[in-house]
Parts: C-alpha cells; structure tokens; sequence
C-alpha cells in the first residue's frame, strides 16, 4: 500500500510537536522554581533567561511543525516559514551530527572523569533533553522536506547554470567571497581550541573545556568550510549542469548552523574577555569574535542565497507570463 506524502509530512510534523514536550516540561518546571534534575537550585534561578529563551525556542519549533501540518501553513508568507526553519535546521542539525561524534568518542576513549565537587544536572536530564532533540530534529527537517518539496517544487528542480546571470551576480561573488574568508578564520580558531589551544578563551573555559565541546568545535569548523565552499560552487558557477539541490542543501544547513550557534553562545555567554594568567592565553575576547564572524558570514551566507533564488524566481515567474501571452 503506497503511503501518502501528506500522512507522512503530517506525521512527521506530529512526531516534532510530541518530541519537544519533555524539554518543555522540564524548562517550565525550571522557570517555576523547581529545580528538577539538578542538585544546585541557585544556578537554575541565575540561569533563568536562557532557560526562558530556550522554553521560547523549542515553542517556535512547534508553531514551524503545525506550519508543516495544517493547511494553512502553505498559505504563510516564505519568510516567515524559511527564515526560523533556517535557523532551527542549524540548531538541530548541527546536534544530529555533532551528538553521535560525542557517543562514539565515549565509546572508543570511554567517559570523562568528572569533578566530585561538581553540582550539575543528572545524566537522565541529559538523554530526555538530547534524545528529544535527535527526535525533533529528525521529524521536524523530514516535514519540512516534504513542505518544501510542494512548496517550492520547481525550484528543486533547477540545475547551478538556471541561476540567472544578473547584474546583482558581481555583489554575490563579492560578499560571497567575503563570507568565505570570515568562515576560514572561523574555522581555524574552532580547530585551533578542538587540538587543545586555549589562547582567547575565558579563563573558566579553558580550564574546564569537555569533550562535547571539542566535538562542537570539530563541527562548527566543518560547517563554517562547508557552508562557504558550496555557496561559492553556486555563485561561481562551477559545474553548471549539476542539480541546485544538493549544494543548497549543504549551504542551507551548514550556514545555519553557523548563525544558530553563533548568536546563541553570543547572547547565552555575552561577550567575556580572558584574565591573562600566562603568556598562552594573551589574546583576550577572541572568543566572542569568532563568534560574531560565524553570525555575520552566515547573514552575507543568507542575502546572497535570498537575491539569487528571488531574482530565479522573479524570471520563472516573467517567462510564465510570456508562455502564456
């Protein structure tokens, strides 16, 4: 029996709402006061904004996966669907990749040893709150593959050579190549602290740097490559005939992942400077500067991606007109 692509997208989005229950369960029990899974209340109550703002974002990633369900989700305006889409595809992308490098390195290099004085949260909390994610970020870029695939069929379809050669083309290469160049000094200073560096970091982070946040590392400089190589295949032309799809994939993904994590460690950390303690660690504050390049290449990412499909879709939209006059 052939399943139908509406049941599927349906279920899809669905799955996403049910997913992101537990987290919210357990972010709006924090925000009340109750410090379920943690032995130490008074860090929850200081860390009551990012808990509010990760309650309002998972809320979003619902309103996006009823958007992929119900009807009216077709009806709302592009931007307002693909711009939060964006961003959450970077967000839960990056954790669908960067979650199993951390699982195979506790299984290849076994678990790190902890600090017995150490008041966190309990190892339970840790697998609703990312076997939650793996869930929604699975269901919910299914449905959205789906809703785009209906949505926006067409341009699915296009082949690199289709992209029109307009007379924006010459700022595309431009800020595309700006992009590029942000993006490599991102991803060398992210490879620099995964190999152990700790110059720019604040103090307490580089004393106390984890494995997981090794990986993130790892991941963000693979994406900060990833997302500038492909945007520039695209700009330039390279390989005309290929499909659009697959590089837009990998920018779509990979920029977001830049924004996505650029501006939450911004506004979750604010902008520290280090203590400089010994001579290893004297370049102070480049921590939140590398994380402001990851935001802004990823925007000249965006604006060049938006005026390339705007203008396709502007001359797809002309040469319908003219077919049928």
């Amino acid at each position: 029996m052939r399943i139908n692509e509406h049941t599927v997208r349906a279920g899809a989005a669905w799955t996403a709402v049910a997913a992101t229950g537990p987290y919210l369960t357990l972010k709006l029990l924090w925000l009340t006061g109750h410090p379920v899974g943690s032995d130490d209340a008074g860090e929850m109550d200081r860390l009551w904004l990012v808990n509010l703002l990760t309650f309002g974002m998972d809320a979003i990633a619902v309103a996006l996966a009823l958007a992929f369900a119900r009807p009216w989700g077709r009806r709302a305006p592009a931007g307002l669907v693909a711009f939060p889409m964006w961003v959450a595809t970077g967000l839960l992308g990056t954790i669908l990749v960067a979650l199993p490098l951390y699982l195979l390195s506790l299984l290849v290099l076994g678990p790190e040893r902890g600090d017995p004085d150490d008041k966190g949260v309990g190892d339970w909390v840790f697998l609703v709150v990312y076997g939650g994610f793996t869930v929604q970020g699975l269901a919910l870029i299914t449905a959205f593959a789906l809703y785009a695939r209906r949505r926006w069929a067409g341009l699915l379809r296009e082949r690199i050579g289709d992209l029109p050669d307009s007379p924006t083309l010459t700022v595309q290469r431009t800020l595309a190549c700006v992009a590029a160049l942000l993006a490599a000094g991102v991803a060398a200073g992210r490879v620099y602290w995964a190999l152990g560096g700790s110059a720019g970091l604040p103090q307490s982070m580089a004393e106390d740097r984890n494995r997981g946040v090794v990986v993130m590392d790892g991941v963000t400089a693979a994406m900060a490559v990833a997302a500038t190589a492909a945007l520039l295949g695209i700009v330039f032309r390279i390989r005309p005939g290929r499909r659009l799809l697959g590089p837009l994939v990998v920018v779509w993904t990979a920029a977001g992942s830049l924004f996505g994590w650029g501006g939450w460690q911004l506004v979750a950390f604010g902008v520290s400077t280090t203590r400089v303690t010994e001579l290893r660690m004297a370049v102070p504050g480049l921590l939140p500067l590398v994380q402001a390049a990851q935001v802004v290449a990823a925007v000249l990412v965006l604006a060049v991606g938006a005026v390339a499909l705007t203008e396709r879709g502007a001359q797809r939209r002309a040469a319908a007109v003219e077919s049928r006059g």
